[in-house]
Formats: C-alpha cells, sequence, structure tokens
C-alpha cells in the first residue's frame, strides 16, 4: 500500500490489506461452560470467509485448543501437565469444527502447531513461511494455534496474541485484527465502571497513556495487556493493527470497508 512520508497509517490503509493476520482468543471460541461453540466459531468463519471472497490472503491464528478441551474432559486441577493433555483433545476438536465451518463455503483449512522457538528459529521459521505461502497458492486457509502440547511458557503466559505478531511480522502482512470478547481497549474496564470510553485510535507515543490506563488495578480485563503488546510490535515494523469485538456483526468486513471498528493503532510511516 503507498504512503507519504512522515504521517500515521488510517484505516483506509487497513482496509486495503492484501495479507491479514485474524487472531481470535478462547472466549471468542467457547461458552461459559468452556465448551466450544459452533455458532461463535461459524460467526468467525464467515468474517474470515468474508476477506478472503475480497481476494485477500488470511492467516486465523486460533486460541480455543485448552478451552474446548476443558469442556470435554473430567480436569481435576488446572496444572500444566493437565492443561496440555486437555489441549490434545481440545485441538482435534477445534479443528474437526473448523474443517466443518469451512466447508461450507467449499473452502479447505490447514492445521499449523508452533511455539516461540519455531518462531525464533530462522530455519524453522523459514519453513513455516514456505508452508504458509504454500497453502495460499492453494487456496487453503492457514490455522495456526500454538503447540499447548509441547510449549509451558505459553500456557502460563497465554500469549497467543504474541505469537499472532510475530506471524504478522515475519510473513509481511499488511494488517494484524485480534479479536476479543470485548470491542477494543477502554479508557478503563467497562465491566465495572459505566464510564469508560472506547479508544477510537492509537498513535504512536499515545500508546504510554493507553498502558497507563490498563495497568491500573481491575483495567487489564479480557487479558488487553498482551494484545496491546501485540499490535505495538507490529507497529514497529510498519504494519496496522486493530483491536475489536467477535461479537460485532461483520466485524472483518466492516474493517475492509475502513469502518470505525475496534481501536485503530495507526504506525507511523516513513516512506524516503
Amino acid at each position: 500500500m503507498s504512503a507519504e512520508t512522515g504521517r500515521y497509517m488510517t484505516r483506509d490503509d487497513a482496509a486495503g490489506a492484501e495479507r491479514v493476520v485474524v487472531k481470535a482468543g478462547t472466549n471468542s471460541l467457547t461458552d461459559d461452560d468452556s465448551n466450544l461453540d459452533r455458532l461463535k466459531l461459524d460467526k468467525l468463519v464467515n468474517d474470515v470467509m468474508d476477506l478472503v471472497e475480497r481476494g485477500r490472503d488470511v492467516i486465523l491464528v486460533s486460541s480455543g485448543a485448552i478451552g474446548a478441551g476443558k469442556g470435554r474432559v473430567p480436569l481435576s486441577n488446572s496444572s500444566v501437565e493437565d492443561l496440555q493433555a486437555a489441549s490434545t483433545v481440545g485441538q482435534s476438536d477445534l479443528m474437526r469444527n473448523y474443517s466443518e465451518s469451512f466447508e461450507r463455503y467449499g473452502k479447505d483449512v490447514a492445521q499449523i502447531l508452533v511455539t516461540h522457538h519455531d518462531l525464533e528459529d530462522s530455519r524453522r521459521f523459514s519453513n513455516f513461511r514456505n508452508t504458509v505461502e504454500t497453502l495460499f497458492d492453494w487456496g487453503v486457509v492457514p490455522v495456526v494455534n500454538e503447540n499447548d502440547a509441547v510449549a509451558v511458557e505459553e500456557i502460563q503466559v497465554g500469549d497467543n496474541d504474541i505469537i499472532s505478531s510475530s506471524i504478522a511480522v515475519g510473513v509481511d502482512a499488511d494488517l494484524l485484527v485480534t479479536l476479543t470478547d470485548v470491542e477494543g481497549v477502554y479508557t478503563d474496564n467497562p465491566r465495572r465502571n459505566a464510564d469508560a470510553e472506547l479508544i477510537d485510535e492509537v498513535r504512536g507515543d499515545e500508546t504510554e497513556d493507553v498502558w497507563e490506563n490498563v495497568t491500573d488495578d481491575g483495567a487489564d480485563f479480557g487479558g488487553i495487556t498482551t494484545k496491546i503488546e501485540g499490535a505495538e510490535r507490529v507497529n514497529d515494523a510498519g504494519i496496522p493493527a486493530i483491536i475489536a469485538g467477535s461479537e460485532v456483526q461483520n466485524v472483518l468486513g466492516r474493517v475492509a470497508d475502513a469502518e470505525r471498528v475496534g481501536t485503530f493503532f495507526a504506525p507511523e510511516v516513513d516512506e524516503r
């Protein structure tokens, strides 16, 4: 996408993104009892296919394996070992439902499981990127998740948000969209403060003010801090980011239409 020297990207720039990484969190895919919610999953797939049918390349980074597994096994505690085992049950269920849902559009999907080590090792990441490029050539939608069965840090920190930002930078994405169970970043926790306001746009150093808000006691709702960190990481690479609500109607289509949905993180552009 073209850009003028010394300006911030706009939602119009993001709307023209040809390669998009979409990250969906566990709460965007499961119900209150940690069962995989097919209605939520179908809605997500509908939104992703809105972009695909516009000719965009989409990588879907999906959480939800542990959450889906919790609803299917007699989990007695939340030890790392139990969560890792639950993820293996949930991952198969998650992918089965993704396959069935995308089949409504005649679209195939591929599962890719990664850890931070895969993304940090140049040779492994090169293999990952080559696989993604081949899948795009075949018209297949890559569905990426952290490999919870072997990853300990990711379970403890819960940073699929950081994995998605690393992928976005590594595959030269034009946009990162993080979908969550709130409509974006607020000035305070909207679940506790009725006066909390949705932040429409964050530019450059304005993230410092945002960090002050979310680091206040109780303001880190929905794991918003790692989502902001992920947005900052891609902004540093010149990639715009949007944090938006997964339940917003036609959320990705609205992003592609440059509508004011969620919180837009605008990187500064300096092309010389």
